[in-house]
């Protein structure tokens, strides 16, 4: 008997017609013969509402309190899904992610998996039960409620396939899989029936909202197949395996943009030895994750650093470049949150020359000016000003002919 994992996300779940389509789809895997484990998002955007509710009360309220709340959504939508499967006549039963032994560190909003005690969830398996799994949170040592990030039900549903052993896990979104783009900006993206585990782990750290980044680096980490299908159809979606062996004959496979970027500078910042390690290393103390990173050419000893976080870490990390400015003599910290990151992604770029060309003369030919550059064996990223993001990603799709397919294309 295989056991299959199923996440839904919270668009599939926002009615209450949505949520029993689901349990539909979880029943018609048990009845094929496997056990079956559900991960639930919250409904809709149920987890931003909370959010706002609790800064409607303190505007930066306790990341332990806020943990609290938003766990609340999780747990809705696991208690809906056990009575509509329930409603259609089968055994199901809702865990919170403690019930479900999930065991993270103690990082607030931004935790992680440490280890998954799968007693409980084998127990209720071997009773016939289709069990759900509250995604998004676990608890640390001292039993407190963590949450662990945006996205966090893709990590918990690929952490709990990888801890089962389980033969496949299949994320429901509302789009038909991966897109050569987001199709709502570029109308002529073309869906990916194949793709790598580093396309997709570059892709969802570049902007897209398929999956979350740490979700794919889990599954590449344990072997986990995935299939990327869509709740409102019976599509087969995207499997995302090993494609190394096939680099050779694609340069880009996609293209993304995030518009979640945020730009900090650390104005004439004594140029030493040490300078830099003292900066990164204060900021990943705050656990605020840097992205690009710029230092411009060194004038009379003194140089500008600049780097992107998310904008939600903006006001945290603002907070540790003052205290660094003041402590290294530096003239001032700057932050602009106008920015936007442009990327094309393929693992063929590791053996296909030009590509870094091609990108930037797309954005030239737009009158795009690029702010800062990021590169790696199958990445490029181009930060902008925001209002040109859209435009910005239309053109490097066209550039790369990406709504063609390029299967035969060297």
């Amino acid at each position: 008997m295989a056991l299959v994992v199923q996440k839904f996300g919270g668009s599939s779940l926002a009615t209450p017609e949505r949520v029993i389509s689901a349990a539909r789809r979880a029943i018609a895997q048990f009845q094929a013969g496997n056990q079956v484990v559900v991960v639930c998002s919250a409904q809709g955007d149920q987890t931003d509402q909370l959010i706002n509710l609790a800064q409607q009360i303190h505007e930066r309220p306790s990341p332990r309190e806020l943990d609290m709340l938003k766990a609340v959504g999780e747990q809705m939508s696991i208690a809906l899904m056990a009575i509509a499967i329930h409603k259609l006549a089968h055994e199901a039963i809702s865990l919170t992610g403690a019930q479900a032994g999930i065991r993270t560190d103690s990082f607030h909003g931004k935790a992680k998996i440490k280890r998954i005690d799968t007693r409980r969830l084998q127990q209720e398996l071997a009773r016939g039960q289709i069990v759900i799994v509250a995604g998004f949170q676990g608890v640390d040592s001292e039993d407190n409620i963590t949450t662990i990030g945006r996205g966090g039900s893709d990590p918990t549903a690929v952490a709990l396939a990888a801890a089962l052993g389980a033969e496949r896990c299949d994320i429901f979104t509302d789009v038909d899989g991966v897109y050569t783009a987001d199709p709502r900006i570029v109308p002529e993206a073309r869906w990916i029936p194949r793709m790598d585990y580093d396309e997709l782990l570059e892709l969802s750290s570049l902007g897209a909202k398929v999956m979350q980044s740490r979700a794919v680096e889990l599954a590449k980490r344990f072997g986990v197949a995935l299939r990327v299908r869509s709740s409102f159809s019976d599509s087969e979606g995207t499997l995302v395996t090993d494609l190394s062996g096939e680099m050779e004959y694609v340069d880009v496979r996609a293209a993304a943009l995030d518009l979640n970027e945020a730009k900090i500078t650390i104005r004439h910042v004594p140029d030493q030895p040490g300078v830099a390690a003292t900066i990164f290393s204060e900021i990943a103390r705050a656990n605020v994750n840097v992205d690009v990173i710029v230092q411009n050419v060194s004038e009379r000893g003194l140089a500008d650093v600049s780097f992107t976080v998310m904008k939600e870490d903006r006001l945290l990390a603002l907070d540790v470049a003052r205290g660094l400015a003041e402590k290294l003599g530096a003239s001032g910290v700057e932050s602009d949150e106008n920015t936007a990151k442009v990327s094309v992604i393929g693992i063929g770029m590791r053996s296909h020359s030009g590509v870094a060309e091609r990108m930037f003369r797309a954005l030239a030919d737009e009158q795009i000016n690029i702010l800062m550059i990021s590169t790696s064996e199958i990445k490029i990223s181009c930060v902008i000003e925001a209002p040109n993001g859209e435009r910005a990603l239309r053109a490097v799709h066209r550039a790369f002919q990406l709504d063609k397919d390029n299967s035969d294309r060297t």
